[in-house]
């Protein structure tokens, strides 16, 4: 956005720089309207089911291609298999979930665009630094093609979403959002898109949060390929537990592990021998300090894989085999 021409110090006649606030100001706003003006309209109104009830709603999505993939939030489409698109150039338009996926909160959809429609380029989050002007661009309370502009506050945060997952490498910003700011753009000075923008804190000021554009791209991967994205599981319920002081320390593990509350009948943790009331510390050799690493760690890698469980069973560690199995895709609405 800016050229190694951008005046912002002049000299004085003693050779002191003197700050050019006003060069600095018109920077800035020549940034932030750029911004709005080339991302704008690829930012678009989505709809599913009845506003104001519990699920779905009124908010945001990003054309992405100029095939009609649209990214939006998965608590946005709350499970359903169609939904709503609007906007200033289409119109509105019945769109298709093409995938969906709570553990991150992200969701894809495939609208008709009308030819030569608007899309936006998703960029590298991983560029960003704290202080990085962001802009959000959605529909807060229903007030269509809305701008705020802040900066990045705090990168590579962990977000729990409403699956109850946890959803790494979220980011951080003090960009004002408000309720339909939700499946939006979070866009960098350069005009691509960072993040995804997902939730902000109710009763708090400067804190919102999007997940990042980096684990939107794998998202999307998956979604092309698979229509899900897929994860490997074991077969449990699992809760955290502390471990006592010494028996972390006897067996170089962290303050906290897994205790295994249920067991599924078939289930690969049933075939491998893992029981109720065993203390999960370690899946191939990495500690399990909860039961977000355990979800973190099972990932597509490791589906129909042997990991090797080290468990605290009667006193004494153990170790069994487990093959991981894939995680069934939840169900649609229709």
């Amino acid at each position: 956005m800016f050229d190694d021409n951008t005046p912002f110090f002049s000299t004085l006649e003693d050779g002191a720089p003197e700050f050019d606030q006003r060069a600095l100001v018109d920077a800035y706003s020549h940034a932030v309207a750029t911004v709005a003006d080339s991302v704008g309209p690829a930012v678009v109104r989505v709809q599913s089911g009845t506003p104001g009830r519990r699920g779905g709603g009124l908010g945001s999505g990003v054309v992405i291609a100029n095939d009609g993939l649209v990214l939006t939030n998965s608590h946005m489409v709350a499970g359903a298999r169609r939904v709503r698109v609007g906007s200033t150039e289409a119109g509105d338009r019945e769109a298709e979930v093409i995938g969906d996926d709570p553990a991150t909160d992200l969701a894809l959809l495939r609208v008709e665009l009308p030819r030569g429609a608007a899309t936006a380029t998703l960029g590298d989050s991983k560029m960003l630094k704290r202080g990085h002007l962001v802009v959000a661009i959605g529909n807060p309370l229903g007030f269509e093609s809305t701008i705020t502009a802040g900066i990045v506050s705090a990168l590579g945060r962990s977000l729990r979403a409403q699956s109850g997952h946890l959803i790494d490498d979220v980011i951080q910003t003090d960009v004002a959002l408000n309720p339909g700011n939700s499946g939006g753009a979070l866009v960098a000075a350069s005009g691509q898109v960072v993040g995804i923008n997902t939730a902000m804190i109710a009763g708090a000021q400067g804190l919102a949060f999007a997940v990042s554009s980096n684990t939107a791209g794998f998202v999307i991967g998956e979604f092309i390929a698979h229509a899900r994205v897929r994860r490997a599981h074991l077969g449990i319920a699992a809760q955290t537990v502390p471990l006592p002081r010494r028996v972390a320390l006897a067996i170089h593990s962290g303050a906290n592990a897994v205790r295994i509350g249920e067991v599924q009948p078939g289930s690969a943790a049933e075939q491998a021998g893992l029981r109720v009331g065993d203390i999960m510390v370690a899946l191939d050799d990495v500690v399990v300090a909860g039961a977000d690493d355990l979800i973190r760690l099972l990932g597509a890698d490791r589906i129909g894989r042997s990991v090797e469980v080290s468990l605290i069973r009667d006193g004494r560690l153990v170790t069994r085999s487990v093959t991981a199995q894939e995680r069934p895709p939840t169900a649609l609405r229709r």
